[in-house]
């Protein structure tokens, strides 16, 4: 008797791993089994003749996220293909006859170098909504290829419609505006013309969970957010979904070009340490509530009057004006010792017309092992001192809280309550905060697993509210 180790369900499962076109979206509700689909979707040419010609490559957006794909291939591939190896330390499946399916994480668009001239004629992206634009997927197509004739050329990617990504998958997939599993011509630059569809799959489609668990229905009707009710239990794309601020960010409004700030207003600066990891310094101005001229930075209350039109923000409107993203470009931290951080702090505040204060700065600095100084304290040594973050429960969910409400306020017109801006003279911070995603174990909390250390100065920041200390020079 056969031993059926895996077969797709009926309905979307089946018409996926049957889909002739070229570029295929899976997606739905949380549930249809897209992951084992997307598996399978390879591992079905698995043994039918290609040998090592038959090359494909897995992506999600970091390792944490593909960690579980990798534990649902030792499940299956296995017991499908005895003599299946996994490679952890190359992230790297051989089958029997040589074929290869390479486990990867892409995070952004200039990863794609590690691939340039490889030929993949299987591409799949897991969870693609997780991508904050199209840029990585559409650098990998140029390796949608292969040197044998007859060979499968595939794209495959699932998703589900909450996700930073949700817009771009949208649009590019058509969903909305074609029918599930409806064809679409793709015109290439080159005048080639492929095919694209998406395919919807529902959780009720997966028999095995629903015996297995059949309250989880009732867990996903439950959700308090609407718009990941929709899209967890539903699917719908109708939705106002993705990231942590995405919603609430607006770049015409939130960024700003630098003005002359008041003598009254308040500078200060935050810290984020970081090693092997990224470190991040911010620098604030804080409105304290008066009229002024942004090009000499006088008003009325100064004397003299100011010399043009004037510009007036709450008291308490926060501008990031500069900012200092230690990283060599990669999201890898530079492994500057605390001294050198404190004297590049010195080195930027040196050219910077305000005093700068003390601002907020991770606890953790504070840490040290018996018979050592902390960085907190190594750092103050060179003259360059902090005021702690708060830290105390809550304080993560409130300070995202905190940062959407200060930037809604600062899209109202005339503002009424202390808004959040950010100079042009911090292009990493506006670059990351676009982007950021909301953790799915928690999401009234941003995902850690992300460039988040300049978002966390930020949060440190806002969560200071409006200081009390006297602007000092820096020594």
């Amino acid at each position: 008797m056969l031993d059926v180790v895996w077969q797709p369900h009926p309905g979307s499962q089946r018409a996926f791993l049957e889909c002739p076109f070229w570029d295929v979206l899976y997606h739905g509700t949380r549930g249809p089994g897209k992951t084992d689909a997307l598996l399978m979707d390879y591992a079905q040419h698995v043994g039918a003749g290609f040998g090592p010609a038959w090359r494909g490559v897995l992506f999600r957006r970091t390792y944490k996220q593909l960690a579980d794909v990798i534990a649902r291939a030792k499940r299956w591939y296995p017991r499908i293909f005895p003599g299946a190896r996994y490679n952890a330390s190359e992230y790297t499946w051989t089958f029997p006859h040589g074929e290869q399916l390479l486990m990867r994480y892409m995070r952004v668009a200039d990863d794609y170098w590690e691939y340039h001239g490889h030929e993949y004629p299987w591409i799949g992206w897991e969870e693609i909504t997780r991508w904050p634009n199209g840029d990585c997927m559409e650098m990998m197509t140029a390796c949608s290829r292969s040197s044998v004739p007859g060979m499968p050329r595939k794209i495959r990617a699932t998703a589900n419609p909450y996700g930073i990504g949700h817009a771009w998958v949208k649009e590019k997939y058509q969903i909305g505006s074609t029918r599930p599993c409806q064809k679409q011509v793709v015109e290439t630059d080159a005048g080639t013309r492929l095919t694209r569809t998406h395919i919807f799959g529902d959780i009720t489609e997966n028999t095995h969970m629903m015996e297995a668990d059949p309250d989880y229905i009732n867990r996903l009707d439950g959700l308090s957010d609407p718009n990941l009710r929709k899209a967890w239990r539903l699917g719908s794309w109708d939705i106002v979904a993705g990231g942590a601020l995405d919603d609430v960010w607006d770049r015409d409004v939130h960024v700003t070009r630098p003005f002359v700030i008041p003598s009254t207003w308040h500078v200060d600066r935050g810290f984020d340490w970081g090693s092997s990891a990224p470190f991040s310094v911010l620098w604030f101005a804080e409105a304290d509530g008066s009229e002024f001229d942004p090009r000499t930075g006088r008003g009325p209350e100064l004397g003299g009057g100011a010399s043009g039109p004037t510009v007036w923000y709450p008291k308490g409107t926060l501008f990031a004006i500069r900012e200092w993203y230690g990283d060599d470009g990669k999201e890898n931290g530079i492994k500057l010792s605390p001294r050198d951080i404190a004297e590049g702090v010195k080195d930027r505040e040196s050219s910077m017309e305000d005093a700068v204060s003390a601002g907020p700065a991770d606890t953790a600095i504070w840490d040290a092992v018996p018979g050592s100084r902390s960085i907190a304290e190594q750092m103050e040594a060179r003259g360059v001192s902090w005021t702690r973050a708060d830290k105390s429960p809550g304080s993560r969910v409130q300070g995202l809280t905190a940062i959407r409400d200060m930037l809604e306020a600062a899209k109202l017109r005339p503002p009424e309550d202390p808004g959040l801006y950010v100079w042009d003279t911090c292009p990493r911070l506006i670059s990351h905060i676009a982007v950021l995603e909301r953790d799915e174990k928690n999401m009234e909390d941003v995902d850690t697993d992300q460039p988040d250390h300049d978002y966390d100065v930020v949060r440190y920041r806002v969560r200071a509210g409006v200081s009390k200390v006297t602007p000092t020079e820096v020594v």
